[in-house]
């Protein structure tokens, strides 16, 4: 059998003048808690993640949590890691996320989040008004990717966008504007496109904030082999290496390493 470990949230504030405690723990803080620990724990692959059990406790308010072992070692060595560099910066997107989405209610509602596992007695992480675990926004650029896959949907009544299935990603959702979608004249659905689309890159890690995806161009995208096109590149390319000596040029590019 599978060791069990718990992680517990504790919640320190107030609901107007009376002291928090779950009678009057709002169902809205109940379920964001459900979601960012979730977040914290399986940020990329929550569909073969294993059980997650929860329990709200007295004690102001306590969130427990309970699954594998393992991974609670790995979560309360990330609590260990935001304490002691007082950052979230080394985080991937989703993790921060869930880390800043906790610094956000705490500072809305003056509540304190104290956070320990069951490997150790003491609290591993603390996040309060006075604390300010938010990710440095300048290690996020614009850039420009190109993605490919099939438009599975369109539209949105509030705003505009386009749900691309690729292989790499996964579905991608990307803003588009609605006058883009009003000028289309035929259907864009379940058609292969490549999209080129600006949004946001961390500067150190590369990682894409697929949530910051806005559409530049949409191309028709058929990946079929073309013999004739594939001959003409080659045609043209024999014109540039007229006259290079290849083994030479090859040797040099080794730069003396011999395969």
């Amino acid at each position: 059998m599978d060791k069990i470990g718990d992680i517990e949230i504790r919640v320190i504030g107030k609901s107007g003048n009376l002291e928090l405690k779950p009678d009057n723990y709002d169902i809205r803080h109940i379920a964001s808690i459900l979601q960012n620990v979730e977040d914290l724990l399986f940020p990329s692959n929550k569909k073969d993640r294993p059980l997650i059990t929860y329990d709200i406790k007295e004690g102001s308010v306590k969130h427990i949590f309970k699954t594998h072992i393992q991974y609670i070692i790995g979560f309360s060595a990330i609590l260990g890691q935001i304490e002691e560099s007082n950052s979230i910066d080394f985080l991937d997107l989703k993790t921060a996320r869930a880390i800043e989405s906790i610094q956000e209610l705490s500072l809305q509602k003056n509540y304190e989040f104290q956070f320990s596992t069951s490997l150790k007695e003491d609290i591993e992480l603390s996040i309060s008004p006075n604390t300010r675990f938010y990710r440095t926004e300048n290690i996020w650029v614009d850039a420009e990717f190109y993605f490919y896959g099939v438009l599975t949907n369109a539209g949105g009544k509030s705003k505009a966008n386009i749900h691309l299935d690729t292989v790499e990603y996964g579905s991608l959702t990307i803003d588009t504007g609605k006058d883009f979608l009003e000028g289309q004249e035929e259907n864009l659905l379940y058609k292969k496109f490549g999209v080129r689309a600006i949004g946001k890159q961390n500067i150190e890690t590369g990682e894409l904030d697929i949530k910051s995806l806005k559409l530049l161009e949409l191309v028709n995208y058929s990946p079929q082999y073309d013999s004739e096109y594939l001959n003409l590149l080659i045609s043209k390319a024999k014109q540039s290496w007229r006259g290079v000596d290849r083994e030479g040029w090859l040797k040099n590019l080794r730069g003396g390493y011999e395969a």
